[in-house]
């Protein structure tokens, strides 16, 4: 293969400028000569006419030659300069040559320039999209994660960003946020993916109901257990629409897309209050809290019913642990039993302690 036949293949596949390829390989080619010549100052230039690297050196023009490689006779010089006289310096072919230990150091550092140059294009084209949701197809599924082609770029989707027990089929098409553009790709991944924060779904709710892309209706807080739940607490800027219809739509037409790309995620849309307690009321669904009791300013107790106990706990109790995050409060599920306990031992307690204060005034008019 030709070089112009390399620099047009690099152009075609890679989308390099051709002026930007040909500096490239003249770097390489030059890298190589200066290998094998550390101290001869080189320079090198694409010949499009012979379709090769020309490689220049300054020689002195001396009566005697001692060092071809940097010296000429008079003669040899005014076959490039007419009038050249003892003592000129000209620019002319190197004469010098490469072995093949020199020719993989060009190999290399043409490898690692265009390296270089893919990476600061990408990171251009994909820095002021950060923090947005991308789309792409994917293209390989291994253990550590997913290879997701976006225009062209791979881009990478960690496992520990996916939601668990989420499936990966090549050739699907999938939506994830841009969490981070690198300026260098580590290990070969310069966009890295996430499906797994609250800003993604955020941005999935402003993709899908228009009211929440214009702030009509505010997203004020998201908690989530990726693949499991997520909860959504919502409030209306316009007092004619309800934050949690308008997110969730007649039949649940306008969620569908959201639950669709989450996969088997479920996702409680609750209004938001002043009232802490109605707010613990609507954190607490799909269970119907029955009473609410306000501790302190960190914990609150909630009763049930006995056959929304489990449904109040939810899976691995992420149903009332999101709940008690999305309320900034740890919640209590607190059984009848439990309280009449609690309220009996206190009673004893109060009993205790007003004994000892008799017994300490006995003990004092004894004396």
């Amino acid at each position: 293969m030709k070089l112009f036949q390399v620099i047009d293949e690099l152009v075609q596949d890679r989308g390099l400028d051709r002026s930007v390829v040909a500096d490239i390989i003249c770097q390489g080619m030059l890298g190589a000569y200066s290998k094998r010549y550390p101290e001869i100052p080189l320079t090198a230039a694409y010949n499009k006419k012979t379709d090769d690297i020309d490689v220049f050196v300054d020689k002195e023009t001396v009566s005697a030659v001692e060092d071809s490689l940097i010296q000429m006779n008079l003669r040899k010089a005014r076959e490039f300069k007419k009038d050249a006289q003892i003592g000129d310096i000209i620019n002319v072919p190197f004469e010098g040559t490469i072995g093949r230990i020199e020719i993989l150091r060009a190999k290399q550092i043409i490898s690692q320039e265009i390296r270089a140059v893919e990476a600061a294009a990408v990171y251009k084209e994909f820095k002021e999209k950060e923090g947005t949701i991308i789309n792409g197809v994917v293209h390989k599924c291994e253990r550590s994660g997913v290879t997701i082609v976006v225009n062209d770029t791979f881009a990478f989707l960690p496992k520990s960003l996916t939601p668990a027990g989420e499936r990966c089929v090549a050739g699907y098409t999938v939506r994830a946020l841009l969490k981070e553009v690198l300026e260098e790709p580590v290990s070969e991944n310069q966009l890295i993916l996430d499906r797994v924060s609250p800003r993604f779904l955020e941005l999935l709710f402003e993709l899908e109901i228009p009211e929440v892309y214009e702030r009509i209706v505010e997203i004020k807080k998201i908690v989530r257990s990726p693949g499991y739940k997520s909860k959504v607490l919502v409030a209306s800027n316009d007092d004619n629409i309800d934050p949690v219809g308008t997110c969730v739509g007649v039949h649940g037409s306008r969620i569908k897309p959201i639950l669709k790309e989450l996969g088997d995620e479920r996702v409680d849309v609750i209004s938001w209050s002043e009232s802490l307690e109605v707010l613990v009321r609507g954190a607490m669904k799909p269970a119907h809290v029955e009473r609410v009791e306000i501790v302190d300013d960190q914990n609150i107790n909630v009763w049930v019913d006995e056959e929304q106990h489990s449904i109040a706990i939810g899976k691995m109790g992420k149903n009332i642990g999101l709940a008690s995050e999305l309320v900034g409060h740890k919640i209590h599920l607190v059984r009848d039993g439990d309280v009449d306990r609690q309220h009996a031992e206190a009673i004893l307690s109060e009993e205790d302690i007003g004994l000892n204060d008799d017994e300490k005034d006995m003990d004092s008019g004894e004396e």
